[in-house]
């Protein structure tokens, strides 16, 4: 799936953008030099660290035909040799989705595409959705923090949103693969870096708004500002929004008459939206799973699920709400939806056929989705709960505390581990999280990861529940500039399989 596409005219790439170009064609674009092809065009832009310039004779050596380039202080004229045209390009990286929705042939106009943003809940969501689709006999593709691809079988992805050139080139892929709708994920950072200009959204999601990525952002205006320009575009016909969100509920009364809105909420004693246009209620929690009964504009129906959790009856209302964004007729949005599965490590049981605790896999990295994990397990267990989890290494210092203070409160026991340190100093970032477990949960640290979930496995109970949280469906693990394997299952079913 390598979203190629025919060669392209700097001419027609450039058009109306007031820069003389020759009358060449290249043969692909890119912004990384990695990505450089033979008679292709490196397009360098002005970052905030470092120039695409500086690494222009990486691209050269690739034999680029082109290479435009973003006028900035202290950046010269770069010396070309021939038969290399240069095009000096004022304001480039804005005009990148312009320029990738041309050199592949405007894919977002082949597809419906509908963006999902939101702190905790997207890549489920998403997930649920492309499976119903699937499940439907409709041709989805899906882009998030799992990957790519069609339906549920997927290519790894590094990032939950690319880089605006490879968006455009994984929806032409998509595109061409057959997909009539696309279901993407689309994260805050990608909004606020507009890697998704150009992509023409015709349905967007909105799932919840909880503190995260302040080290990138700032402040939580800027992380709510960021979140809520997906809704700009003039393309989109239906917004989703969980209104039992306060900040979606407020972006909901800022939309107008248009698009229009589906209102989803999940009713509980802290939510009450009853003029929400599908309306859940959970009816019933078990070892199976929960049961979610649906009302408001669409019907009435009762969606028996095998997910766990009040996110997840939250997540599953939104997956709802988005199938009939996407036309998809209530009753066979809720037919769908009960065959759907959750997602790699996202609250992902791990069952053994020896006595042992049961054992959940989740992703959760913030407060908000630890806390909701972790209340999760409660509703899940007659023991104990056993929560094990670390905090990444260069990223949001100020959740870590927040974090310890959670698991201290709602689990019985705590295992702080290393989670990915990256650059940084595992005991200190330990030290932060534990700052916050003032009291409450008995607490150890274990740095080594796979000790520690072999520790919470072999000492809890048998009707006790074991979250693991922090890194859900990831491969590896970053320690420093290496990425060591590593998967918190199949450490979990190595651990059960060892109890007799």
């Amino acid at each position: 799936m390598s979203g190629a596409s025919t060669s392209k005219k700097l001419s027609c790439l450039f058009a109306g953008m007031d820069v003389e170009v020759p009358d060449v064609a290249v043969t692909d674009i890119t912004s990384d030099s990695h990505h450089a092809v033979s008679g292709g065009l490196f397009l360098a832009c002005a970052g905030g660290n470092r120039h695409g310039l500086e690494f222009l004779s990486q691209a050269l050596d690739a034999g680029i035909r082109a290479v435009a380039w973003e006028p900035a202080d202290d950046i010269e004229v770069p010396i070309l040799p021939t038969g290399v045209t240069g095009i000096r390009v004022t304001g480039l990286r804005a005009r990148l989705g312009v320029i990738a929705d041309r050199f592949f042939s405007s894919p977002s106009a082949d597809v419906v595409v509908t963006g999902i943003t939101g702190t905790n809940g997207k890549t489920t969501t998403a997930y649920l959705v492309a499976q119903a689709m699937q499940q439907l006999d409709m041709m989805t593709g899906y882009m998030g923090t799992l990957g790519y691809g069609i339906g549920t079988d997927l290519q790894p992805s590094s990032l939950t949103t690319p880089d605006c050139i490879t968006l455009h080139r994984r929806l032409r892929a998509l595109a061409d693969a057959g997909a009539q709708r696309v279901i993407a994920e689309v994260s805050s950072h990608a909004l606020d870096q507009q890697r998704t200009a150009g992509v023409r959204f015709q349905v967007a999601a909105l799932m919840n708004l909880s503190r995260d990525h302040l080290d990138y952002h700032g402040s939580m205006q800027n992380y709510a500002a960021a979140k809520a320009s997906l809704f700009a575009g003039n393309g989109i016909h239906t917004a989703v929004l969980n209104v039992g969100d306060p900040f979606a509920a407020e972006m909901a009364g800022r939309l107008g008459s248009e698009p229009e809105l589906i209102s989803v909420a999940v009713m509980d004693t802290d939510v009450d939206a009853p003029d929400a246009r599908l309306r859940g209620r959970i009816v019933g929690e078990h070892a199976d799973g929960i049961g979610l009964q649906l009302s408001g504009d669409f019907g009435e129906a009762l969606l028996e699920s095998a997910l766990w959790g009040r996110f997840n009856a939250e997540n599953l209302a939104m997956a709802v709400g988005i199938l009939l964004a996407n036309r998809v007729a209530f009753p066979a949005a809720i037919a769908a939806l009960k065959e759907a599965v959750a997602p790699p490590g996202r609250m992902e049981l791990v069952r053994s056929s020896n006595i042992s605790p049961t054992v959940v896999v989740d992703f959760a990295h913030t407060p908000d989705a630890l806390g909701k994990a972790l209340e999760t397990a409660r509703q899940h267990t007659s023991g104990k709960v056993w929560c094990v989890f670390g905090c990444g290494g260069n990223r949001d210092q100020g959740k870590r505390g927040s974090m310890g203070a959670v698991a201290a409160k709602l689990a019985d026991r705590m295992i702080i581990t290393d989670d990915n340190p990256r650059d940084e100093d595992p005991q200190q970032i330990a030290a932060q999280v534990i700052a916050g477990a003032k009291s409450g949960a008995h607490c150890e640290i274990v740095h080594d990861r796979e000790a520690a979930i072999e520790t919470a496995i072999f000492s809890a109970a048998a009707e006790d529940v074991v979250l693991v949280a922090g890194k859900g469906h990831e491969l590896v693990q970053l320690i420093g500039n290496v990425a060591v394997p590593f998967s918190d299952v199949a450490v979990v079913r190595t651990a059960l399989g060892g109890m007799g």
